[in-house]
């Protein structure tokens, strides 16, 4: 017999805050109460690492762990080597101090954040009170993004994928979307107001949690620029928990 559990896996933080936003997220996932659910973390979470998260799950009889990575892009470098620790792919794109993980159980690994229109619905919701006149207005959303050849372009259709969708909800004139890495705000801003010269930008951060890059990073990089930005992250949100559930009931069936 099949005994089914839940490891949802994100980066970590040394910020206790970051980390409860996560346990909160996974507490909150709908399942029966005999799939056991943890979060566990790439780094930094004492205790709370992976391959811990592995061994509580299979002390409780775990036989099959449904991975979901609580990551906002498919390009994201971390995930080529959490599959490869994993089992998932047999070698790492690119190069990692990852290992392979001691593991009994048989791993179904999801899909992270990308384009999913639930996600689209959280960042309309995050900047909704600053939109007056939607006509009059475009959307940029700002990712972290990569250099990296392969990874760089799946950033790029994420993000400008989420932003179209998220430009449709508001009805916003138009959208576009930027990465940190490599640094694209300056350009995509300097489009953004050629293009659009008698309308507002509103600038919606695709970030997990609240910290550096949404307070520090991408302000830094609009200091030339005229903008809207309440810096809202994507968590604390129930539709998280939601899009989590989902997964893991289609993988169940």
């Amino acid at each position: 017999m099949k005994k089914y559990g839940l490891l949802v896996i994100s980066h970590g933080s040394r910020n206790e805050k970051w980390v409860r936003l996560v346990d909160q997220a996974v507490d909150e996932v709908g399942l029966d109460d005999s799939i056991p659910k943890e979060s566990s973390f790439l780094e930094l979470v004492e205790n709370r690492l992976i391959q811990d998260g592995i061994y509580r799950l299979e002390d409780q009889g775990v036989t099959d762990i449904i991975v979901i990575p609580l990551f906002v892009s498919s390009g994201s470098t971390h995930l080529d080597e959490i599959s490869y620790a994993l089992g998932v792919i047999s070698t790492p794109i690119l190069e990692t101090d990852m290992t392979p993980m001691d593991i009994n159980s048989n791993i179904h690994l999801g899909v992270p954040v990308d384009d999913d229109p639930i996600i689209a619905n959280i960042l309309y919701e995050r900047i909704k009170d600053l939109s007056k006149h939607p006509q009059q207005e475009v959307v940029c959303i700002v990712g972290h993004g990569s250099k990296e050849k392969g990874f760089h372009a799946k950033w790029r259709s994420g993000l400008e994928s989420l932003a179209q969708r998220v430009q449709k909800l508001g009805g916003f004139a138009g959208s576009d979307s930027a990465m940190l890495l490599p640094n694209q705000v300056y350009c995509k801003m300097k489009v953004l107001h050629k293009k659009y010269p008698n309308h507002k930008v509103i600038i919606v951060p695709l970030f997990l949690s609240e910290g550096y890059f949404t307070n520090d990073v991408i302000p830094s990089r609009l200091k030339e620029f005229i903008y809207l930005y309440n810096g809202k992250p994507i968590l604390p949100d129930i539709k998280i928990s939601i899009w989590i559930e989902q997964q893991v009931n289609d993988m169940i069936k």
